[in-house]
C-alpha cells in the first residue's frame, strides 16, 4: 500500500492504494470519503468505478484521487483503462495522462 498525504484549505487529506480491497482511497481527516475501484487484467489496471461522497463533493477531492491513481498507475510501469466516465473524461482534459490509456 503506497500512501501520499496532501492539504486542501488546512484539512488532512490522504491518498493511498488499498491492494487488499482493490481500490485507490482518498481520506479526509481521518475519513475515506472517496475510491477508485480497480482490477488488474495482465498489465493493465481497469478502474471502472469512482465514487467521492455527497456532501464532499465540488471540492476536487474525485480529480486528486484519479491524478493519484493515474501516477501510480504510471510509476508501475502499467497501463491503464479508463472504464469509468470520470476517469475518462479526466484524461481527456488532462492529456498527459493519455500515454497510459490501453489501446486493447
Amino acid at each position: 500500500m503506497s500512501t501520499e498525504n496532501g492539504s486542501e484549505a488546512g484539512e488532512d487529506v490522504r491518498l493511498s492504494r488499498n491492494d487488499d480491497a482493490e481500490r485507490y482511497e482518498i481520506w479526509l481527516g481521518g475519513r475515506r470519503v472517496g475510491l477508485a475501484d480497480f482490477f488488474r487484467r495482465g498489465d493493465v489496471v481497469v478502474i471502472p468505478h469512482t465514487e467521492t461522497s455527497p456532501e464532499f463533493g465540488g471540492r476536487g477531492l474525485a480529480s486528486q484521487l484519479v491524478r493519484y491513481s493515474l501516477d501510480d498507475i504510471r510509476a508501475q510501469g502499467l497501463r491503464v483503462e479508463p472504464a469509468c466516465p470520470f476517469v475518462a473524461a479526466y484524461i481527456r482534459k488532462n492529456p498527459e495522462y493519455a500515454d497510459l490509456v490501453s489501446q486493447a
